[in-house]
């Protein structure tokens, strides 16, 4: 009966799946507040329902009642999120706040099947992270001096990323860890947003020659610590960021293309200089022929995506606990060998929608520090999903970070729901600006009627 109600779900769950995916791109056409708020109100329905069928299957496989209240927590925790963010920011992206949130439950799902523990954990620190996220677009908004502590940024990020060379452990070969309390805490997550802030605060009004070697120069010792610290994928993360910022800034082509020719020097380098390196793209090459060293997890990772099909096994029909990293870096293909392929693609495509309406609020911004503020975010957070899904899937070497929202780790989850909060601060930016303009086109109509009616 468990395997009937299973498969049976399978199907249904791909089914919602793809409406709630195709929804998140059609409200991009819609202009009718009315009709968007509608599809809004059905994409909490759908993700509503799917994880209520997913939870279901779980406690049929785990007949447990923690699986229960489990549930029953995280339910408490969507709808309290949802009124919290649609009353407090009523102007905010409904989007955005639905996709976070529909993010994080099949993050739970996938945790809760793997690791009941983890998952507990993870929705702790989503909870506080949540909360704490619900100012976050009030700072944003609301302070103005963000935009000149350049150098200041600069420092504090330097900091972050160097503390794991004083506290930091060792995990699968990075020195890129810090234990707290019993709980692990990677630096380079919060260094990446505080990269980003820096970066924009240095070039928003000043492109000089001087003021661009300065910026590139401490951008530059970011990277190398990363690289030093083993932790190549926030590395490229930092790199890739940091040159689309600097052409927006100067929108001159020259800088970025020599950036990119220094990045293909230095990863040649790193590849004769660094043994990680090499194994990662020797196993990147080909993971059949080293199967049993360096190429185990591409190969197990590859297995598991092909063996899921279209639709996949179904939830605990699979074989998670023969992918190395599963909770983490290498949580899609659970997600392919359970749920499917093609509910994978239609997950890559609500990723994608959040990408968009990244890009999408950053070129409707006028303040230039605003702008470079969203087009950095949303560039680490592109580049972070096609680094992770990438290597997962084979198309590049696998580099260690995780899937946002969806892997485990704590500190990569507070980092994903702060950048939806500053990209939140800002769209709320936009329509208070947007608002205030037409407010002043209203006022200008107004005067004119009453010039006329006079005469």
């Amino acid at each position: 009966m468990v395997n009937v109600i299973t498969q049976l779900f399978k199907y249904m769950v791909a089914l919602i799946m793809a409406i709630y995916t195709i929804r998140c791109f059609t409200v991009f056409s819609v202009k009718k507040e009315k009709k968007k708020r509608r599809i809004y109100r059905s994409q909490n329905f759908l993700m509503l329902w799917i994880h209520l069928m997913l939870y279901t299957i779980i406690f049929l496989n785990e007949k447990s009642m923690y699986v229960l209240v489990f549930y029953g927590a995280q339910l408490c925790f969507f709808i309290v999120a949802l009124f919290m963010y649609n009353n407090i920011y009523r102007n905010a992206s409904k989007l955005l706040i639905n996709n976070m949130l529909f993010l994080m439950m099949i993050g739970f799902v996938m945790l809760t099947r793997l690791d009941m523990t983890l998952a507990v954990k993870q929705f702790l620190i989503a909870v506080a992270s949540v909360a704490f996220s619900l100012t976050v677009p009030v700072i944003v908004e609301k302070v103005g001096f963000l935009s000149r502590l350049g150098i200041v940024y600069g420092i504090i990020g330097l900091g972050v990323v160097g503390s794991v060379f004083i506290f930091g452990t060792k995990v699968y070969g990075a020195t890129n860890w810090i234990s707290i309390a019993g709980i692990g805490f990677q630096p380079s997550e919060l260094a990446k947003i505080i990269f980003v802030f820096f970066v924009a605060a240095m070039l928003y009004k000043n492109t000089s020659l001087k003021q661009i070697m300065l910026t590139s120069a401490l951008a530059g010792v970011h990277v190398l610590m990363l690289v030093v610290e083993k932790d190549l994928g926030a590395a490229v993360i930092f790199f890739v960021t940091y040159i689309v910022m600097l052409y927006v800034a100067t929108r001159r082509a020259m800088w970025p293309l020599m950036g990119l020719a220094a990045g293909a020097g230095a990863s040649v380098v790193a590849y004769h200089l660094f043994d990680h390196v090499k194994r990662r793209v020797v196993a990147w090459k080909d993971p059949w022929g080293n199967y049993n060293d360096a190429g185990y997890q591409i190969a197990q990772s590859l297995f598991a995506i092909g063996t899921g099909g279209w639709f996949g096994m179904g939830l605990y029909q699979g074989m998670p606990k023969d992918i190395p990293v599963r909770e983490s870096d290498f949580i899609f293909a659970v997600i392919a060998e359970e749920l499917g392929g093609f509910f994978a693609i239609c997950l890559i495509l609500v990723f994608m929608s959040c990408f968009i309406m990244f890009i999408n609020i950053s070129l409707r911004l006028t303040n230039n520090f605003y702008k470079l503020l969203a087009i950095g975010l949303s560039i680490a957070y592109g580049f972070q999903l096609f680094l992770c899904i990438g290597g997962v899937i084979k198309f590049i070497p696998h580099t260690g970070v995780t899937l946002p929202l969806i892997s485990y780790g704590g500190s990569s989850i507070l980092s994903t729901i702060i950048v939806f909060a500053v990209i939140q601060g800002l769209y709320l930016l936009k329509q208070k600006e947007v608002k205030e303009i037409e407010e002043k086109r209203r006022e200008s109509e107004q005067r004119q009627w009453d010039d006329q009616t006079r005469v």
